[in-house]
């Protein structure tokens, strides 16, 4: 059976990969912080990796280049790399860090493929009344379902052909009214919690921009029309 490590495999989006490669009837190997002081045995055996940083990681080009250092101690082949969608984007500092990071990906001399996912379904509560969001609730977003994300990450880590390639994923072109209104519950802005400079700053590019994300690479990979 293919083996393939997931870094960061404990959260919302390695439990969908792995659900995706089970699938797929591979094993996932969820790793965790605690595998990091021995990272390229925990690495051994691998076929391939999913390599998820912490979210909002302070360095994550330096976490990204310790876990390809690893992964080539270890043999491992090859690494998919769990960006984000628009990741140059000067705005948000958490995104810039993912577009230096997938440049090392890219020099490191693994085999390797890159998946830009757009905001999560998930990440919006519709239990209702009222969906809360602390930006415009107009804002054009491409989101993206974790079910489509697991079965993604399957896709380009078990079949030949996506070495080299880099994907936008977006299960859906929508903004959070028109979900809030599907789900016959109401849509609105509440002032931003201020909880992390970065969040308070995407929050701001979202209320300008949005963050739209094309629907075909996904279709084109899951073979929907």
């Amino acid at each position: 059976m293919t083996r393939i490590a997931v870094l960061g495999g404990h959260g919302k989006t390695g439990r969908a990969v792995a659900v995706g490669l089970a699938d797929r009837r591979a094993e996932a190997v969820p790793l965790g912080r605690g595998a990091w002081p021995d990272l390229p045995d925990a690495l051994a055996g691998c076929d391939a990796a999913y390599l998820i940083a912490p979210n909002l990681h302070p360095d994550e080009p330096s976490y990204v280049g310790q876990a390809l250092a690893a992964m080539s101690v270890a043999g491992v082949r090859r690494v998919v790399y769990h960006s984000v969608a628009s990741p140059y984007v000067p705005e948000m500092p958490h995104h810039l860090g993912k577009a230096v990071a997938e440049s090392r990906v890219r020099t490191s001399g693994l085999a390797w493929t890159i998946l830009q996912p757009g905001a999560y379904l998930q990440n919006l509560d519709l239990s209702g009344p009222t969906v809360r969001v602390p930006y415009d609730v107009d804002a054009p977003f491409g989101l993206l379902d974790l079910a489509d994300l697991g079965a993604a990450a399957a896709s380009v880590l078990l079949e030949d052909g996506h070495d080299g390639a880099t994907y936008e994923l977006a299960t859906r072109r929508t903004t959070t009214r028109e979900l809030a209104e599907e789900a016959g519950l109401v849509a609105e802005r509440v002032p931003d919690p201020g909880t992390h400079p970065w969040l308070s700053a995407m929050f701001d590019y979202y209320d300008r921009f949005g963050l739209p994300v094309g629907t075909l690479p996904l279709r084109a990979l899951l073979g929907k029309s």
